[in-house]
């Protein structure tokens, strides 16, 4: 018994206590590290989540000023918004909507208004926070998908949240404030009959001068364009897409429910014949880091 352990005290082959400190320690501290690691990841992702559902309500407050702003000339709004990880810019003449109306005395016409409007998009790298690619959704939840609402509370934009991977600009999660059209009607009665009036809304947004000097988003009412047609029995409007093929912009990144709209005696709401139709396009300018 004396021998054996006289054996084990010579054994050069066994590690010192202060060696197997050390290993003990530096396997702690890599367990440290990578548990931090982990940790500063699962933050900086939630940090983006955040960050991207904050800018979501940022531009459903920014499409409540849009319509205020564009029915009022020279009116100016600024929305302030907080970014890390993303950025907004504005993508010029991304939609284009032509009017048609067929009148009891010309025929079909397409009239000449400045339908061709662009978007504001906020754009979060996949690397910092991914939705997965195709993922689609509006905001808030359960929004109307046509481009043209007919309540008199409807809004005249829609927020749509997509990854649609690849682009041409690049691999990112988008919020896209979109600007859409909103139609009231409205019945006159006079001793000689009753008319039925139609009035077509549209903002239409413009780029201003982007200075970038903050965080912030300046919108102005640039004028109000007018057309109105009598006698119309039937209007047709439609959205199409300048950017499909350039930058990828096209129907399937808007979803709409349709991208062609028919009013006439057997549409809801009806337009009956002789009826008195009004368009108004109301400009917007678009100026990013401005103050």
């Amino acid at each position: 018994m004396r021998n054996s352990h006289r054996s084990f005290r010579k054994d050069k082959r066994a590690a010192s206590p202060a060696i197997s400190s050390v290993i003990l320690m530096a396997a702690g501290v890599a367990m440290i590290l990578v548990a931090m690691t982990f940790a500063n990841n699962t933050l900086s992702l939630k940090m983006a989540e955040n960050e991207f559902n904050t800018n979501k309500q940022f531009m459903q407050t920014t499409g409540q000023q849009i319509d205020d702003i564009a029915w009022t000339v020279g009116r100016t709004q600024t929305i302030s918004y907080s970014s890390k990880y993303g950025n907004i810019e504005f993508q010029e003449v991304t939609l284009d909507y032509t009017f048609q109306v067929h009148t009891s005395t010309e025929g079909w016409k397409t009239l000449t208004l400045p339908g061709e409007t662009g978007i504001i998009l906020y754009n979060m790298p996949i690397d910092s926070y991914s939705l997965g690619n195709n993922y689609f959704a509006r905001a808030p939840l359960g929004a109307n998908s046509s481009f043209l609402l007919s309540d008199s509370t409807a809004p005249i934009s829609q927020v749509i949240c997509e990854q649609k991977i690849p682009m041409s600009d690049g691999s990112y999660n988008r919020i896209a404030l979109v600007p859409t059209m909103r139609v009231l009607t409205s019945t006159i009665t006079s001793t000689s009959g009753s008319t039925d009036y139609f009035k077509f809304y549209l903002p239409n947004l413009e780029n201003g001068t982007n200075l970038y000097r903050s965080q912030s988003v300046t919108l102005t009412g640039g004028g109000i364009s007018k057309n109105t047609q009598n006698n119309v029995d039937q209007v047709i409007i439609t959205v199409s897409f300048p950017q499909a093929v350039s930058l990828g912009f096209d129907s399937s990144f808007f979803n709409f429910e349709n991208t062609t709209i028919t009013f006439n005696s057997a549409s809801t709401p009806k337009l009956n014949p002789g009826s008195v139709v009004e368009f108004y396009v109301g400009k917007v300018v678009v100026t990013i880091g401005q103050v």
